[in-house]
């Protein structure tokens, strides 16, 4: 087993949780009350967790890669893990134990990911969320020619331009939010890489606030610190576990925007509890997704990046959790009577390199 240290997130300063937010953190505390920080790890059980290698070409087929949406012990009958996102990382949040890591220190672009870090600048700053911000031409994408539906001119408040580009993935919105921070886009970057450095995030750079440009880099490992620092505003969690959210903007309809990642737009209607999340993508950095969710009753960080097919993502979070579903359903009756409990399975291993939203 491994752990590692966290830097202190730092101020944040958002909404009051909601109820919902209140009871899972309470649900938070009660887990980490009953599982140990110190794990006696049974080795003979320990290989059904090593990464199981998936090779790129075979998820290009169709019928490949909704196998691999629907199953989580691939072809295998032994109940390995096979996790088909290039580089992973699973993680419990309150021990700070990593369950799973697959290319855990390799950097990587992380696309839209990098909204996380945009968001938390922007709150640390203390900004009037109520403040009316206009789309410029600045924050058109001339670098990847994506699109957008703020016409140039569109005005908002800092607290619209926080919701899209959280939940929708809206490059405008994150532009804009640079473009109008005092000091302007140059200044807002400089923040964006001291907050890095702030949380040891030591294998990270960012030059952009949208994730558009490649050279936006991280690693697992140093993203699972960003999502245990985001996680500690309220307003990001709320706005990232929100399924849709309308823009009034003195049009007969309001624009209609969803949440870029289908478990939360799903969860009202499954087992899944998500207490924040973020997707990315843009060629370079492939299909990126990373959450905080509790599953089997313990709150765990997952980084999945650089995943092939648009399905990929989503199969290996899934396989994720039913994979957890079934192993601590198995530990809840191995605790001994001397009160060590035996994680069944769980081992480090450091094995195994359109739209942007």
């Amino acid at each position: 087993m491994s752990s590692i240290a966290f830097a202190p997130a730092g101020q944040a300063i958002a909404k009051s949780p909601s109820k919902k937010q209140t009871v899972s953190a309470s649900k938070h505390k009660k887990s980490s009350a009953r599982v140990s920080s110190e794990y006696r790890v049974n080795p003979s059980k320990t290989k059904s967790m090593r990464p199981t290698k998936v090779h790129a070409r075979k998820l290009a087929k169709p019928a490949a890669d909704a196998e691999m949406f629907d199953s989580f012990t691939g072809k295998s009958s032994n109940s390995n893990l096979a996790i088909a996102s290039t580089k992973a990382l699973v993680m419990n949040q309150n021990t700070h134990e990593i369950i799973y890591s697959k290319n855990l220190d390799t950097p990587t672009p992380i696309a839209s990911v990098t909204k996380l870090m945009t968001a938390m600048v922007v709150l640390d700053a203390k900004l009037n969320l109520n403040d009316e911000v206009s789309i410029t031409e600045m924050d058109v994408d001339y670098l990847k020619g994506t699109s957008s539906r703020l016409p140039v001119g569109t005005t908002m408040t800092r607290e619209d331009l926080l919701n899209l580009a959280l939940i929708a993935s809206e490059n405008r919105a994150a532009s804009a939010l640079a473009t109008h921070y005092p000091g302007g886009k140059q200044r807002f970057i400089q923040d964006m890489n001291a907050k890095a450095a702030s949380l040891g995030m030591m294998n990270t750079h960012f030059e952009d606030s949208t994730g558009l440009n490649s050279n936006n880099v991280s690693t697992a490992m140093d993203l699972a610190r960003m999502v245990h620092a985001a996680y500690q505003y309220p307003m990001i969690r709320q706005i990232t576990t929100t399924s849709d959210y309308d823009l009034n903007v003195h049009r007969r309809q309001p624009l209609h925007f969803h949440n870029t990642n289908a478990l939360v737009r799903e969860s009202t209607h499954s087992s899944w509890e998500i207490g924040l999340s973020k997707t990315g993508y843009i060629s370079e950095a492939g299909r990126c997704l990373v959450m905080q969710a509790t599953i089997a009753g313990e709150p765990l960080i997952l980084v999945l990046l650089d995943s092939v097919g648009k399905l990929t993502r989503i199969g290996d979070a899934k396989r994720i959790k039913k994979w957890m579903e079934h192993n601590y359903s198995t530990l809840s009756s191995q605790k001994n009577g001397g009160g060590d409990i035996v994680l069944t399975g769980l081992s480090m291993s450091k094995t195994l390199s359109e739209d942007a939203n």
